[in-house]
């Protein structure tokens, strides 16, 4: 049985947001001692630990919960989970590619920069003009 603190630790998630994750229902409600401290079991590490990994390959919370619903009955194909996957693929894949034309307009704006005045400077100018710009990044920090 591990504390909210060991729980945390093993998996490098912050204890607010194991609180969060059993208020949202991604983490079933754990055990408690008679003082009323959280203890949780390999079931619940492992859990946290799933949902972790898919948060840092930038899985949404919904998404989460959809994984953990097929994990939690092995029964079901395994097409639901591919889908989801490749969704997220994609989602990624897009944001590198809007990345790479922020990436590529920075780098332009960048180099034609003079170093003289600001009253000269191409990054401001382009920076008050979209017209300016070469690459189409609307979509990026909307």
């Amino acid at each position: 049985m591990l504390t909210i603190g060991s729980l945390a630790k093993k998996t490098g998630t912050k204890v607010q947001t194991i609180r969060y994750y059993e208020q949202i229902g991604l983490m079933p409600e754990p055990g408690r001692t008679e003082g009323g401290q959280r203890r949780y079991e390999d079931a619940e590490l492992d859990r946290l630990s799933f949902i972790r990994h898919s948060r840092q390959l930038g899985f949404s919370l919904d998404a989460i919960r959809e994984l953990l619903d097929l994990s939690d009955h092995p029964e079901k194909s395994c097409d639901e989970a591919d889908a989801i996957a490749r969704r997220q693929l994609r989602q990624v894949e897009q944001r590198m590619a809007r990345l790479k034309a922020l990436r590529t307009e920075l780098k332009r704006m960048v180099h034609e920069c003079s170093g003289g005045r600001t009253a000269d400077c191409r990054v401001l100018e382009v920076l008050r003009d979209h017209s300016e710009c070469l690459t189409e990044h609307d979509d990026i920090g909307a």
